[in-house]
């Protein structure tokens, strides 16, 4: 390939940019609150774990909200719904920061869940056609890398912002970007060139899709395994490995930064050799999750199997979303939103048997150990699509379009 051609190929275009700038905010603000739950109790007269079903809403909002959303602006342009979200988004902000009733705030989170789902499902599908079928991992890779972005910079900055000035801050400036935001997607998202007829019927399809479902089962086992020892890394890190309480910031950044290098190698390779990939990061998972369980009451080791959790862990991400929207065909929008409630499915769960376990004589070890078990049985679901693979062998996947995208995309498979 000539080099001109090559560098064109390897340059996402910049609306994938603009569309990670969105995720941020939305990442940002699903888990800024939980830095901030003491002082929003305090100021609106209920308990810190009252406080905590803020956290709870937002995600149910998304489980449930992201098919639902999907759906219901199945029938508008896709840079209109952006842009509706994004305005959506920024009202909820501002709702919550005028209100004294933690009722309404609590009803405000839910509407901004609402709108971060219909955001990423539609987000997730004008990011990869605009990117094409050679680099749907990569570009789903820069939309999670927004959000885990949002886990290293974001939610640190709105913290300090919260507890400098009141909790209200935070949610002021996220306000203000949200509305920057959709203003500068109306830009820089093109009009559809001709409308095309999405029913609802079509997108309905993809639950008959057995490898759909296949992935959605990876999608909440491996994440809801990782992100269900991260909710509860604190008391390990402090209870268990012995590290100041000061220092548990720079290890959850660490973390961070691990996520956000997983998600970019994991969107590169994933392109090329996705359940390969998949597989490599399912198994590193685990293995990175059982040495925590025995080697967490080292400080040192604790650190460096935390940060690498996050590089494993999220390498997988961005290529589960771009199976999922491949074997969906032609119906990625609902497919794209099916794969962000498998992962708050997954969460939920996970972090529910977590805290059954951290109660349990297991103590600090219990979470990870929970991990550990979910992140092997991933293997299972990607077992079976190898093994799908291997009998239809000669059956292109289906693409997201055009007979060109599919046959760019059985070369993905066979490359497996």
């Amino acid at each position: 390939m000539p080099p001109l051609l090559r560098d064109r190929s390897s340059k996402l275009p910049s609306v994938v940019l603009v569309l990670a700038a969105g995720t941020f905010l939305m990442g940002t603000t699903e888990f800024v609150i939980a830095g901030l739950l003491p002082e929003i109790g305090d100021d609106l007269g209920v308990s810190v774990s009252h406080a905590g079903l803020l956290i709870t809403a937002f995600a149910a909002g998304m489980i449930v909200g992201a098919p639902v959303m999907a759906i219901a602006t199945l029938r508008l342009p896709r840079r209109s719904t952006l842009i509706l979200a994004l305005v959506v988004f920024a009202l909820g902000h501002v709702v919550a920061a005028l209100s004294s009733s933690f009722t309404v705030v609590l009803a405000a989170r839910v509407v901004t869940a609402l709108a971060t789902g219909a955001f990423w499902c539609v987000g997730a599908v004008v990011a990869t056609t605009a990117a094409g079928p050679a680099a749907t991992s990569r570009a789903l890779g820069l939309l999670l890398g927004g959000m885990n972005l949002a886990n290293v910079a974001g939610v640190p900055l709105g913290s300090w912002l919260g507890q400098v000035s009141d909790w209200r801050g935070p949610f002021w400036v996220l306000a203000a970007l949200s509305a920057g935001a959709a203003v500068v997607i109306g830009r820089f998202i093109p009009d559809e060139e001709r409308c095309e007829r999405r029913s609802v019927r079509a997108e309905l399809t993809v639950l008959r899709q057995g490898r759909v479902w296949l992935v959605l089962s990876a999608t909440a086992l491996l994440l809801g395994g990782v992100l269900a020892t991260y909710t509860y890394i604190s008391p390990l890190l402090t209870e268990r490995a012995g590290i100041p309480a000061w220092a548990v910031p720079l290890v959850l950044t660490g973390y961070g930064l691990g996520a956000l290098l997983g998600t970019t190698v994991g969107g590169r390779l994933g392109d090329r050799r996705p359940l390969a990939t998949l597989i490599t990061a399912a198994a590193a998972s685990t293995v990175v999750l059982f040495l925590l369980v025995f080697l967490s009451t080292s400080p040192v080791a604790t650190v460096v199997l935390v940060t690498v959790m996050g590089v494993t862990g999220f390498a997988a991400a961005p290529v589960l979303g771009a199976l999922i929207m491949r074997f969906a065909g032609s119906a990625p929008t609902l497919a794209s939103a099916l794969g962000s409630s498998a992962s708050n499915v997954g969460i939920a769960i996970g972090s529910a048997v977590a805290g059954i376990a951290l109660a349990s004589s297991l103590r600090q070890a219990g979470p990870p150990l929970v991990g550990a078990v979910a992140a092997a049985l991933t293997l299972v679901p990607l077992t079976a699509l190898g093994l799908m693979r291997a009998t239809c062998s000669g059956v292109p996947l289906p693409g997201p379009g055009s007979p060109a995208d599919q046959s760019v995309e059985a070369g993905h498979q066979d490359s497996v």
